[in-house]
């Protein structure tokens, strides 16, 4: 398998060789340049082909998100990992708006680096395919490696085609009403028992939100909408 080729920026000449070694240390990735100043990192991306940019925002010559912006304005394929020690709100905001991948506060140990590298290892494997996916949970299965977020391991009793069924029947409801488990169960042809576990999993997992359906008789229902 060829290896992840990887861009280290840093203004500081140890820390950038420390995230050289730590990069050269996981299996699979390989430190094709090291760069101190946002020119030496254009430059460097001009010199040959990169799949990942271990990104310092805080450069000498110029901000490290502008390196960002310069690669989506050019429709590279590179991914950025910020590596940072700016924590304002609004930088992840603006980092998250240019695709960045991943946001790694400074300090951090070698476990958080090398965890973060892995995700974006298996993420990387995920796309390798062409064509088609053949269901929505094998996008959020991409999404989530990611982000860090298991998606793989389902409750017991629970599978991901029905998983599928339930996501669908949610998002096909416009305006912004959600369905009752009932509705669900009447949508996929499932009980409403069945509807009402996939439906909490969701809830429980940030994926759906719950909410409370009033003006019928009797005590309110609960009704669920796609986050």
């Amino acid at each position: 398998m060829t290896a992840i080729r990887v861009l280290v920026v840093d203004d500081e000449p140890l820390i950038a060789d420390a995230h050289r070694a730590y990069t050269e240390r996981i299996e699979g990735f390989e430190v094709v340049a090291v760069a101190h100043s946002a020119r030496d990192a254009m430059a460097a991306l001009r010199a040959g082909p990169v799949d990942l940019v271990l990104l310092d925002l805080n450069l000498p010559d110029k901000h490290g998100l502008e390196i960002a912006r310069a690669l989506r304005a050019a429709g590279s394929g590179t991914d950025v990992l910020a590596v940072t020690s700016a924590r304002d709100i609004a930088m992840v905001r603006a980092a998250v708006a240019l695709g960045v991948t991943h946001y790694l506060l400074k300090p951090f140990t070698f476990a958080a680096f090398r965890d973060k590298l892995d995700g974006y290892a298996r993420y990387r494997s995920q796309l390798r395919d062409t064509g088609e996916v053949a269901a929505q949970h094998e996008i959020d299965r991409v999404l989530a490696t990611l982000r860090g977020v298991p998606q793989d391991s389902l409750p017991k009793g629970l599978d991901a085609r029905t998983l599928d069924l339930v996501l669908a029947a949610l998002r096909a409801v416009t305006g912004p009403a959600g369905l009752s488990a009932a509705e669900v169960a009447g949508s996929i042809g499932a009980s409403r028992v069945t509807a009402r576990r996939y439906l909490e999993h969701l809830a429980d997992a940030g994926r759906v939100v719950r909410s409370s359906r009033y003006g019928g008789p009797g005590r309110p229902e609960v009704e669920y909408r796609p986050a």
